[in-house]
């Protein structure tokens, strides 16, 4: 039988408990669910694509072997919807015992993440803005140079008119309104193409997980970052996000690649 030393309950029962305890730690709520379904770790680990060392940091509460707060919220809820319990007390107990565990709050990001986390990537919102507004201004300026010479036009199609009494005419330029010209995508779009078949892992920050098991066709996933990223085979995978190429060898080890991506 697997022993947590973080529990504060004792968990001799196999029996699965009807709800987190009012002093019980998340990581060990899920570890007695998974006994309590005769699910072994390695099993569990396998089929959430998930290293064995994070469930096991996981199963044991040990915050300070995990990556960022938003990352261990997102494994909680993939750990939860696997052993199919209810996630959103579980969230609420991590953010209680967080600050207590490691001294920071839930939203604070570790210095010490073992997570590499990457440069930004050229191109920033504001380098974005500053294009759409350059396009926007080069817009205004084409519209007020075809609408002053439609009106040079029509003021000498008037002089040329004998008759005083005739109605003006009026324009029939149509003026095209800008309002979405500098309208932008929200999020960041993230794209994937596989040379072979591979296991990857993606979460973004607010947890979600965006892709998760084997995968072999392009993906083209969206959501917010910084994105932490797990490919089983680095070389297989050629990446872009925000339609920069990312280059993944200086974050591949033994063929894998883990790290946190942000633009």
């Amino acid at each position: 039988m697997e022993v947590n030393p973080n529990s504060q309950q004792p968990t001799g029962s196999n029996v699965a408990p009807n709800g987190l305890g009012n002093v019980q730690r998340p990581g060990e709520y899920l570890r007695q669910v998974r006994v309590s379904q005769h699910r072994d770790i390695k099993v569990a680990a396998t089929d959430l694509n998930m290293p064995l060392k994070t469930l096991e940091a996981l199963e044991k509460d040990d915050y300070k072997s995990l990556p960022e707060a938003t990352f261990i919220k997102g494994y909680y809820r993939s750990y939860a919807k696997y052993l199919n319990v209810d996630a959103t007390a579980i969230i609420q107990r991590f953010d209680d015992i967080y600050q207590n565990d490691t001294g920071l709050m839930p939203n604070h990001a570790l210095n010490n993440s073992p997570i590499k986390i990457m440069g930004k990537l050229p191109g920033s919102n504001s380098d974005r803005n500053k294009k759409w507004l350059k396009r926007a201004l080069i817009a205004l300026i084409v519209l007020a140079v075809i609408w002053a010479v439609v009106a040079g036009i029509q003021k000498w199609s008037a002089s040329k008119n004998d008759d005083v009494d005739a109605k003006p005419q009026q324009s029939g330029v149509e003026v095209l309104s800008m309002s979405n010209a500098a309208s932008t995508t929200t999020g960041d779009q993230m794209v994937l193409n596989f040379s072979r078949p591979t296991s990857v892992n993606i979460v973004d920050s607010t947890g979600k997980v965006l892709a998760t098991g084997r995968q072999s066709s392009t993906l083209t996933l969206t959501g917010e970052s910084p994105f932490q990223i797990r490919l089983d085979d680095a070389s297989a995978v050629s990446l872009s996000l925000n339609n920069e190429q990312i280059s993944l060898s200086p974050y591949t080890v033994n063929g894998k690649a883990e790290f946190r991506l942000s633009r």
